[in-house]
Order: structure tokens, then sequence, then C-alpha cells
């Protein structure tokens, strides 16, 4: 079985993207998150039956030999694929608009345009493949939305030469303008005259940059579109918008950027949501919002060091092995420290490798559980200066999505950052 699916919270390029695979790979079967946005929900109110979509609960994840991911290529993103992600039988295709993920595979078609829809869209052409009129305005919504219009400084020409196309093929411009029209009610309004009102423009690395925290009851429409305006008429290079629902225990981060030099889709990658150049947001849970704050000022400023560094919240002393251990006791030692890897040492106690519970998986026989660990161990080590930030630390768990970094002073290890370390930091639970 193949299967196609695409990001959480979808919107109208998530969805345009998962359409325009489907015509790519017509034997596919496309799976739609089942949280998507208001604009979405309300287009599928009347659409939904035009198009072949999949709930993930409706897979027998057993029977998916291919994977075909759009509009994002991070596992985290994915809802209620997790049983696939340590499969190793598993092809995985990509079609993508953003530079950051950690799915891996040989078969990725990313390129950073302005909508995921575009890259297939030049395929569809490419091929030949015919598209009716509808499918043509559904792919242009989402090239419109993640766009804004064709107005957003991530809109690359190729864009644009697939809105002429699409309009050729009949997409409704009528249609377009109905649903994504985005509501701007007495809410909105209040939020946006609140957010002015306490303003405040700082200069980070020779950028302007504005932040607003403010407290919000219940989800609210279109905060994205509230942040835009506020940007604007804050007149600020990046505007940042912390919301937090206190009923939900819950922060809603979004951000806008109007220069290259500040990419928000990375920024917001950074502290665990997505997104483009220009635009993103996260959804935090049970998170201090003047930590977040912070936290957007030191990924600004690309500030490698902080007042804690990773000395200070490093777990020591290491359990480590020898590149000649079996695999067994190894395993043994997991089980009786609760932890998921250790560094491996030669005998001279350079750090060689990292053996984790993910490592094991490579072992397919009883008998190589008898066998030293140096075969079966991950050479690549990450390792990190003992003087580095924990928001360094935490940039290389994300970029090579691993739990544990070795770290190092004068070339031996004397310390290992964890992510429970790192959220120990970033959420303000260190001790006083």
């Amino acid at each position: 079985m193949i299967i196609i699916t695409t990001h959480k919270g979808s919107d109208f390029d998530a969805l345009a993207s998962l359409v325009a695979a489907s015509l790519l790979y017509p034997e596919a079967k496309a799976v739609l998150p089942t949280s998507i946005n208001a604009n979405l929900k309300t287009f599928l109110a009347i659409h939904k039956d035009l198009f072949n979509l999949y709930s993930p609960k409706d897979i027998v994840f057993d029977q998916v030999t291919t994977l075909v991911v759009v509009d994002t290529h991070s596992w985290n993103r994915l809802e209620g694929m997790e049983r696939l992600k340590d499969r190793q039988d598993l092809e995985i295709i990509v079609w993508d608009h953003h530079s950051e993920g950690d799915i891996e595979t040989k078969r990725k078609n990313i390129r950073e345009t302005g909508a995921a829809v575009t890259l297939l869209v030049k395929e569809i052409e490419k091929q030949r493949k015919l598209i009716t009129p509808i499918q043509a305005t559904l792919f242009l919504m989402g090239l419109y939305e993640d766009t804004g219009n064709m107005t957003f400084p991530s809109t690359l020409p190729e864009d644009a030469y697939a809105a002429g196309f699409l309009l050729d093929r009949k997409a409704d411009l009528h249609i377009l303008s109905t649903f994504l029209r985005q509501a701007y009610g007495k809410k909105q309004k209040d939020i946006l005259f609140h957010m002015i009102q306490k303003a405040k423009r700082t200069e980070v690395s020779g950028f302007t940059i504005s932040i607003a925290k403010m407290e919000v009851e219940g989800r609210i429409q279109n905060l994205a579109m509230v942040l835009q305006m506020y940007r604007e008429i804050v007149n600020v290079d990046a505007a940042f918008g912390i919301f937090k629902d206190g009923e939900r225990n819950k922060c809603m981060v979004i951000g806008r950027s109007n220069i290259d030099e500040i990419n928000i889709g990375l920024l917001m990658r950074s502290v665990g949501g997505g997104g483009h150049p220009g635009a993103g947001s996260a959804l935090l849970k049970d998170v201090n919002p003047d930590i977040i704050e912070k936290m957007l000022f030191e990924l600004i400023s690309g500030n490698q060091h902080s007042s804690v560094m990773l000395s200070d919240i490093m777990s020591y002393p290491v359990v480590t092995v020898t590149e000649d251990t079996m695999v067994e006791e190894v395993a043994m030692i997991l089980r009786d420290l609760g932890c998921t890897g250790v560094p491996v040492e030669d005998k001279d106690e350079n750090i060689v490798g990292v053996i984790s519970r993910r490592d094991f998986k490579k072992v397919r026989k009883s008998k190589q559980m008898q066998s030293p660990v140096k075969a079966f161990m991950t050479r690549n080590v990450v390792t990190i200066h003992h003087d580095r930030s924990a928001m360094e630390a935490a940039k290389l768990m994300i970029k090579h999505d691993i739990g544990r970094i070795p770290v190092i002073k004068d070339d031996k290890i004397i310390g290992i950052i964890t992510r429970s370390d790192a959220m120990m930091y970033f959420y303000d639970l260190l001790p006083d």
C-alpha cells in the first residue's frame, strides 16, 4: 500500500499538495490529518466528497510499503505515523518547500518555493496530467495562502508561473476569494488594540524586533492575520506573538518576518513548531511565556553563550562502555540505568561512538548479542563543548534527531546533555 500524508494543522497548501500528489501517485491513499485549520474545515464541509480522502485511523500500517510526505519532512509534524518512523523496509518520498526536517530518504523533492503545491504542479505539468477546474482552484488556493496572494518575500517566479498555469486550467477566483477570506471580528480587533498599546520595539543584531505577550481565553481564530497586521503597524523587521491560553495551559507562538535574514520557519522549528521563511508558528504546553521570549531573542541574536552553560545543567558522572563490550552486557546496563544510550570509548578513553536502543534494531540474530558493540554502535558522534549553551545543544538535537549529546572538555567526555536536561532549562524548572 502507498499512502500520502501531510502535516498536522493542515492548511490549504497541505491539502492542495495532498490532492496534487494523488494525481502523481494514483494508486496511493491520501491521508488527511484530523487536525486542520478553520478555513480548510469550512471548504471541506462543502467539497469533501470531491476528494478521496482517508483518516489515519483508516490505514492498516503493516500493509504500507511507501510513504509520500508533502508540505513537511518532519516526523513530529505528522499525525498517526509513529509506527512507520523506524521501519527499515519503508520507501519514503518527500515533496516539500521547507529546508528543515528530519525525515531521511534519498527521494527528496525539496525547493524553497513560496508554496509546496508549486513543486507538485510543475511535476503535473511535466507529466501532462489532466486536472479538473476544482482541483486547479484548490491548488491555487494553497499557492495563494502560502504566498500571501503572491506578496510574501518567499514568493518565487515558479509560484507565479504555477498560478498562471492553474488559471489556464479554469481555477475559479470567486471560490478562492470566498474561502480564503480572513475573519476579522471584535475579538481580533481587541487583541490587536491590546498588542499595539503595549508594543515595544527592540534592536537585535541590527534588526528591529517586537514580541507581544498576552493572555487569551479559548481558541481564537486568525491570530496569524492579527500578528501580520501588528508587524506592519509597528513597522518592524520581524514580530512575534505569544498567546497564552490559561484554560488549556498552552501557548501559541506566531512569527512574521519581512526580511530574508530572519527565517521564521527555522526559528519556530527550534522551539518545536515549523513554517516558512516569512511565517511560522508553534504550539507549546506547560511553558512560561517569558522563557519563550528569551529563547526567541537568543535565537535571533545567534547567541551561543548564555549565563547558563552546559556544565551547569548536564548529567554526570557519565557511564561509558568500551568498544569491545558485548551487546548483551550493554543491554543490561541500559535496563539498569533506565537510559536509552551510552557513549562508547576506546582504550585511551577517546569517544568513538554511541550505542542506543535504536542501534539494537540492527541486531537480527540472538548470537549477535555476544558481539562487541563496535559492530552496531553509531560512529558519527555529535558532541558539544562544555562552554556552549543549552540553546545550541537543543539545535543539535533537533538537527540530528538525537536525544543525548556527550559534553567534551580537553577532548574528554565530562558529561551528557539530554532532552530532559535541556527541557529543565527551557521550561524554567531549574532549582534556585
